[in-house]
């Protein structure tokens, strides 16, 4: 019996070296490039190009930071990233709520809910630079190049499927008692979904947001498409520091932290949610 627990103690505790290896590793490949990033913003150009590489510098500086923030004045671009990031955020999740909510209880004949779950599906497989002409030319009829409203629409339009397809899935988890109850009070159909479902779906919708955001955050094609000055973003500002003289690496990577900041101030306010988002579903009662 003592060597049967033993040997049970024994694999249980292989089993948490493993487990522990792979988080280390798994840890390693996210924390080591941001490491890297950080430290690189802080660095002198001669410790940039030194090999081997440095990767504590002893003398830090603050040069790239003060480059960045008044020589290049980077304020405007952030404010454009975070109204159209923020903007398209919200519409995507609220159209995206109402289409996943009829796709997950409305009734189509011939099936043809099911066919909508997977179109809308494959608009989000193809890449995105196939239409990267056509809707050049559309947003220029339009006379909206170079504006936050353009970014905000697209950015939308490109996000709504992947908003969609999240949501069905916690729409779909939710019990049909619940919403009968709300009939028979009454409730219609718009009045249930906001009054009883979107309640419960709060989790749901923040992990919506989440990846939205950071979608719309760090998209670049269309960025630099359909944008000259006004109204460019914080990827297109980054990409401007490849010059013909290289690579300014300094203000680069410094420009890297600050971009990263808004995206963990959004993601550590809904936190709470954002974690009860992920796990639900994950366990039937």
């Amino acid at each position: 019996m003592k060597r049967q627990i033993a040997a049970r103690q024994g694999k249980n505790y292989f089993k948490r070296i493993i487990e522990y290896v792979v988080i280390f590793i798994a840890l390693s490949q996210v924390l080591i490039p941001l490491f890297w990033l950080f430290t690189t913003s802080l660095k002198n150009p001669v410790d940039i190009f030194t090999y081997p590489p440095v990767w504590i510098p002893k003398n830090i500086t603050l040069n790239h930071y003060r480059s960045i923030l008044q020589v290049n004045g980077v304020l405007p671009y952030f404010i454009n990233s975070v109204i159209i990031a923020l903007s398209s955020t919200l519409m995507a999740t609220v159209f995206g709520g109402f289409a996943a909510y009829s796709l997950a209880r409305v009734r189509f004949p011939f099936k043809l809910g099911i066919f909508l779950v997977y179109w809308i599906l494959m608009t989000r497989m193809y890449p995105a630079v196939c239409t990267a002409i056509a809707y050049f030319m559309i947003i220029q009829r339009l006379g909206l190049l170079d504006t936050r409203l353009a970014l905000s629409i697209t950015y939308t339009s490109f996000n709504l499927p992947f908003v969609i397809w999240i949501l069905l899935g916690f729409f779909g988890d939710i019990p049909r008692s619940i919403e009968e109850s709300a009939i028979m009070d009454g409730a219609t159909f718009f009045e249930r979904f906001v009054r009883v479902v979107i309640p419960i779906s709060i989790p749901g919708l923040v992990v919506a947001a989440v990846f939205s955001f950071i979608l719309a955050w760090n998209e670049f094609l269309f960025a630099v498409i359909l944008t000259t000055y006004r109204a460019q973003t914080v990827p297109v500002v980054i990409s401007g520091f490849i010059t013909d003289r290289g690579l300014e690496w300094g203000q680069m990577t410094g420009m890297g932290v600050l971009a990263i900041i808004p995206v963990l101030i959004f993601a550590l306010i809904i936190q709470k949610n954002f974690v009860k988002g992920l796990a639900f579903g994950a366990v039937k009662e």
